[in-house]
């Protein structure tokens, strides 16, 4: 096997907390916040760390992706794209002025979003995406444009300090529209945490799919943790999470994110409704957390030791690259760099 990717998450959309729904001072976004996320994941050895967006929640992700590029000096970011409220030249330079700031360190999460207040069809917003992903294929890659689509006639020159090749496109979803849209174009395909037997159903769908377009996709797993010394502590540090919660709150919780009734979020309810008593899944696999968050909704949750097989087991599916969070962020960063990632051999994804 390959060595993964290993990235953390900056929690740059108000998404810090001791305990699932109760603020807590201090850990709401802000530049000194976040900075500490990305600083600690650096000194730690993380390879990257993905920087999300959310149109109403927290912080602005190209304007935080500038500021971290030139504070940091090793770790990659992987600056997640709203590209429904961008126009693509503009997008394009802006992605190249970030290369520039940080040669060799910039990936892009592709997310296909609409405007703020516009409300389009699934499978129409997924053709709007694949048309600016291939505009950004060719102005990252320092080729003019000369495109002519359903939704974007442009004909514009490569910004000048485009430097290709152009940044690796990210992207995640569980449609059938999102499938096609990365099979055609994403380089790396992101799933939210599931069973083994739907990873790997999944993973084999996407090969598939992009074998038609003559491409090949990576793999990606963005999954929560909690790791402890020992089970016994992981599963106690679980329950802390979510010990505030009761479910009226955790439904309000998930209503306000803009994408609560999309597929992906639509099985991470279903996993989280045939888990165990415990909220269990499947081995070391908590689905606790989805109770008061929308997207991502399940934790490995567990020792050293079993936090390192599953990995091993998500690698032998064919995941190439991992990326993880934790509540509060810093401090689990820390955990997992001092308990986990001194165990193993990972690299930048290229």
């Amino acid at each position: 096997m390959n060595s993964p990717e290993i990235a953390w998450f900056g929690a740059l959309c108000d998404d810090d907390y001791e305990q699932l729904g109760v603020a807590t001072p201090g850990l709401e976004s802000s530049f000194a916040h976040c900075h500490d996320i990305v600083r600690t994941a650096e000194e730690e050895g993380f390879d990257s760390v993905l920087l999300p967006s959310g149109y109403h929640v927290g912080l602005d992700t190209t304007a935080m992706a500038a500021a971290l590029a030139v504070t940091t000096s090793r770790i990659k970011l992987l600056m997640a794209v709203r590209v429904g409220e961008n126009w693509p030249p503009q997008l394009a330079r802006q992605i190249a002025t970030l290369q520039h700031l940080a040669p060799g360190r910039l990936d892009i999460n592709i997310i296909s979003s609409e405007m703020a207040g516009e409300h389009v069809p699934s499978a129409e917003r997924y053709r709007r995406t694949v048309e600016v992903m291939k505009i950004l294929d060719d102005l990252g890659n320092a080729r003019s444009t000369d495109f002519a689509g359903e939704f974007f006639q442009i004909t514009a020159p490569a910004p000048r300090i485009a430097a290709p090749p152009r940044a690796p496109f990210y992207f995640g979803g569980l449609s059938e529209e999102a499938r096609d849209t990365a099979a055609q174009m994403a380089d790396v395909y992101l799933m939210w945490p599931d069973t083994e037997e739907r990873v790997a159903e999944l993973i084999g769908d996407l090969r598939a799919r992009a074998a038609a377009y003559g491409r090949r996709v990576r793999f990606g797993y963005r999954v929560h943790v909690v790791v402890r010394e020992t089970e016994r502590e992981a599963r106690a540090a679980a329950q802390y999470l979510v010990a505030a919660l009761d479910d009226e709150l955790g439904d309000r919780i998930r209503a306000k994110s803009l994408d609560a009734q999309s597929s992906g979020v639509t099985r991470q309810g279903e996993l989280r409704g045939g888990s165990n008593d415990e909220g269990y899944a499947e081995d070391i696999l908590w689905t606790g957390i989805g109770r008061a968050r929308s997207g991502c909704g399940a934790a490995l949750v567990g020792s050293p030791e079993q936090i390192l097989a599953k990995i091993n087991r998500y690698q032998e599916l064919g995941i190439e690259a991992f990326i993880f969070s934790g509540y509060p962020h810093v401090d689990e960063c820390r955990r997992f760099g001092q308990l986990v990632l001194p165990r193993l051999s990972h690299g930048a994804l290229r």
